[in-house]
């Protein structure tokens, strides 16, 4: 039985989220808290296996409530968010602190989708509970290392850890860097983004799965923190080096050669896909245009998609890095590839900015 807290302002939500996620007879909400004082004093007695944390609540706020949770009793959280442009930024922020993962607070929960939205709030209970986050260790581990990277960075610390990488790799040539991504990666492209160098000598694309009104938020939190310019994508646009091009939520991007040139087509075809954008599509029309000199980056994040993308890449002789299951959120997208057998290097996290430059320059 997987054991939730919710905490949250309003009544009804707390009573909306306990409906949907008791809809699952594996899901049991044992607390329900009104502030984040409340919740603070209620993760702390009852342990429970995750928490819903909503961000924007009295006396003690849910970024100052995630803060004493993660430091006295760290526990996967799932936080629920207004998808306003406001909510996006403070939701990421959350993410950046120590939350797994999130679901948008819509009018959605009272209309006629609620039951799109209860499946949503179970598989991501189930899925942040099930995978490494809910065995003490591993989550423990993880935000070490993640409170450590903080650390390293703000002393400008520039020591680090030679990652073996095969002589292959590093005589290949790439000329695009693409990365996909879902649940639990905001922080960890973050991390990449703001370690690649300013000289960074080839142009970058990511499909983040995010709703549309997060997308951009996401892309102006990274440009702040970046040596590159960080924008979310529009259709047309150019894939150029040191540019970074956030694909935006609720459409796939994929790239298209226009004489001489390799720009972004923003479109919703086809319809029929769990995800957007996909990430699927990215690596495969990424791949048409670039073959052998696409470098594939495959990160935490639930199902598979990106498997049949990076499927191409293999055929065509790119490259492709996965992170390792010790340090995703979620070891789905980058198991099906590593099951595959197609990953050319597999590693964690943090070593993700050093590998990357490594290879492409």
């Amino acid at each position: 039985m997987i054991r939730i807290v919710v905490i949250d302002d309003s009544a009804f939500m707390r009573k909306a989220i306990q409906l949907m996620a008791e809809s699952d007879p594996d899901i049991k909400v044992v607390g329900m808290a009104r502030d984040g004082m409340e919740g603070v004093e209620m993760v702390r007695n009852l342990r429970p296996d995750c928490i819903t944390l909503d961000l924007e609540m009295p006396r003690m706020n849910g970024l100052e409530a995630l803060d004493i949770i993660m430091r006295d009793t760290p526990t996967p959280t799932l936080v629920v968010s207004s998808i306003s442009t406001e909510g996006a930024a403070i939701t990421l922020e959350a993410l950046d602190r120590g939350a797994m993962d999130y679901i948008p607070k819509t009018q959605s929960f009272v209309a006629i989708d609620i039951t799109s939205i209860k499946e949503e709030l179970v598989r991501k209970i189930k899925s942040i509970v099930k995978q490494a986050p809910t065995k003490r260790k591993a989550f423990m581990a993880a935000l070490e290392r993640r409170r450590k990277r903080k650390e390293t960075m703000e002393a400008g610390s520039d020591e680090s850890t030679i990652i073996p990488i095969a002589k292959s790799l590093l005589d290949k040539s790439y000329s695009v860097l693409a990365i996909g991504v879902s649940t639990g990666g905001p922080p960890v492209v973050q991390h990449i983004l703001e370690n690649l160098p300013a000289d960074f000598p080839i142009g970058v694309l990511v499909a983040q799965h995010m709703p549309a009104t997060f997308t951009k938020a996401f892309a102006e939190r990274l440009d702040k923190l970046s040596a590159l310019e960080v924008r979310e994508a529009v259709h047309g646009d150019t894939v150029t080096k040191g540019t970074v091009l956030i694909g935006k939520g609720g459409t796939h991007m994929v790239a298209k050669r226009q004489g001489t040139k390799v720009r972004i087509d923003m479109n919703q075809r086809p319809d029929g896909l769990l995800y957007f954008p996909s990430v699927d599509l990215l690596f495969s029309s990424i791949t048409s245009m670039y073959g052998s000199h696409t470098l594939g980056v495959i990160l935490t994040g639930m199902g598979q998609d990106g498997l049949l993308g990076l499927r191409d890449t293999r055929k065509a002789g790119g490259t492709i890095v996965a992170q390792d299951e010790d340090t995703c959120v979620v070891y789905g997208m980058p198991k099906a590839v590593v099951d595959d057998g197609i990953a050319d290097l597999v590693t964690a996290d943090v070593n993700m900015p050093e590998v990357i430059t490594r290879l492409v320059q």
